[in-house]
């Protein structure tokens, strides 16, 4: 029976390891995620120095997130009724993005495993705050988080099959 146990515990670590697999393959080929459930947005962006208005837009938008690579090149683009942004990227190099809110910001993304980590450094002399997101993904969910300074901010995106 020791055998049995041993197999059942090498099968889970099996299937783990296969899940974890697909979920950075699904990170490094993208795909399109929609806006499921948010929670902390308003203090998220009210951190981040945007105004009233922006914030209220951002709030009742629902966004898709579409995510290619081709040749080493990522192209993130978020889609909401108001507003759509695009930015292109390699890994881990320094560009300039200007975010939905109108800031322009100094991004670096990086890939590890299944989880796409995004620094984006504010102007300091505009006294802006950095903020990092986080995009973990599943073989079904985009999980998001941004941060900045101690508030963290968290929206789940439901994977779009096409």
């Amino acid at each position: 029976s020791g055998g049995q146990g041993s197999d059942g515990r090498n099968a889970a670590a099996d299937q783990h390891r296969r899940a974890s697999h697909g979920a950075a393959k699904r990170a490094k080929r993208g795909g399109k995620d929609k806006g499921d459930t948010a929670e902390g947005g308003e203090e998220g962006r009210k951190a981040r120095g945007v105004g009233l208005v922006m914030r209220k837009m951002a709030g009742a938008a629902t966004p898709t997130v579409e995510i290619t690579e081709t040749d080493g090149t990522y192209n993130l683009k978020t889609i909401t009724t108001f507003k759509t942004t695009d930015i292109h990227f390699k890994l881990g190099e320094l560009f300039t993005e200007t975010t939905a809110d109108g800031r322009v910001v100094q991004s670096t993304i990086t890939l590890d495993g299944n989880k796409m980590l995004h620094k984006q450094g504010g102007d300091a002399e505009k006294k802006e705050k950095d903020s990092t997101i986080t995009r973990v993904f599943t073989d079904d969910t985009m999980d998001m988080e941004c941060a900045v300074d101690d508030i963290v901010s968290k929206r789940i995106y439901k994977r779009v099959v096409e």
